[in-house]
């Protein structure tokens, strides 16, 4: 990253470290915003914070391996256009996506920069879980996390070098294949285990299901806190991040649920390609920040990972909830129909026995 983007937003950086507005221990401060050094209370708390989740989130994804079919899964294999067109959306849409928001807001060049690798990451493993609750298609959900995160090996770096190139050389940006890697490793095994578990005990893997998926929406809630009991610097950043936040999700939701339909996905996979283009891997985009920039730049940029998170969480929140609703609705509207139908059948087969001289046939008694 250029020096001299930086040297204009930090030029008073010797006056605001004797300013009272933030900690005698913050490695940088302007004023308005710091960030601080890591005590061994916070270092604890994320080892174990990070322990737990890990452990956490490889049972929820055994439990979302109970409801994956290998015949299915592997037919979405084969036939890959639901998984080609999660591809355009993910490789596609969230990157473009992205520049176009960094150029409209005109953010700053390192913060145009956080917010293109957010679009660049894969699917996060979220997904799946909200995608069970919206009654998705898991074997497509599964394939696509799966998928995204294999192809973000070479996509990543592809997307970076081509839409970074009026801010930033792509090669300071620092991508962590092993961490892709190890998310790529903590999807893929527990997933089949959890397949082979339906395949042989059908009955035990519905428990095991259920138990998962309350498990998975308490682990969401969770990790929309986590990053707020690890940071302990201001939330004082620029407004443009938090409306870019908000609306990044949100566009990736609303326009990977419309190229589906557009493809000809049906309505259970257009929920399934909304949520795996909305819901991005925030803990890698977070990753990659910490390893690309000086402390000077994360001032500007770190909070944002963390922000997109709150609310592609909290988006997710308001699909489901929006869902249950339509479902409810649409299942009582049926019912309502059916009772309905179920009278008149009464009443023509009555009038229809008085005209026979009260002849009843057996089927109606």
């Amino acid at each position: 990253m250029q020096t001299y983007l930086l040297s204009q937003q930090f030029n008073s950086r010797s006056s605001a470290e004797n300013s009272t507005a933030c900690p005698a221990n913050a490695t940088i401060c302007d004023g308005t915003s710091c960030v601080l050094l890591e005590d061994d209370f916070n270092q604890t708390l994320s080892v174990v914070l990070s322990t737990v989740l890990t452990i956490m989130l490889a049972l929820v994804m055994f439990s979302m391996g109970c409801n994956v079919e290998l015949k299915k899964f592997w037919g979405h294999v084969k036939r890959p256009w639901g998984i080609f067109v999660g591809f355009l959306c993910q490789f596609g849409i969230m990157p473009l996506t992205a520049f176009l928001l960094s150029l409209i807001f005109s953010v700053l060049p390192v913060q145009a920069v956080v917010v293109l690798i957010m679009g660049c990451c894969p699917g996060g493993t979220a997904s799946n879980i909200i995608a069970y609750w919206v009654d998705g298609d898991m074997d497509l959900s599964i394939s696509m996390t799966t998928c995204s995160t294999l192809l973000a090996m070479g996509m990543m770096p592809l997307c970076l070098f081509i839409y970074t190139k009026m801010w930033t050389d792509s090669n300071a940006i620092i991508l962590p294949y092993k961490n892709i890697g190890l998310s790529l490793v903590a999807l893929v095994i527990p997933v089949s285990f959890g397949m082979y578990v339906n395949h042989k005990w059908p009955s035990k893997a519905k428990i095991i299901l259920k138990i998962g998926s309350i498990v998975g929406a308490i682990l969401i809630l969770i990790i929309a806190v986590v990053g707020g009991i690890l940071y302990r610097g201001s939330w004082t950043i620029s407004p443009k991040l938090w409306i870019i936040g908000t609306i990044f999700p949100a566009a990736g939701y609303t326009l990977g649920f419309f190229l589906a339909r557009l493809a000809g996905l049906s309505w259970q996979r257009c929920r399934t390609v909304s949520l795996e283009t909305g819901m991005q891997n925030t803990q890698l985009c977070s990753t990659i920040v910490q390893l690309s920039f000086t402390s000077e730049q994360l001032e500007l940029m770190f909070t944002f990972p963390l922000i997109y998170s709150i609310f592609q969480i909290l988006f997710a929140l308001l699909i489901l909830a929006g869902y249950r609703v339509y479902r409810r609705h649409r299942v009582k509207t049926n019912t309502d129909v059916e009772k309905t139908e179920e009278k008149e059948d009464s009443k023509s087969t009555s009038s229809h026995a008085k005209i026979n001289e009260g002849f009843v046939s057996n089927e109606t008694k």
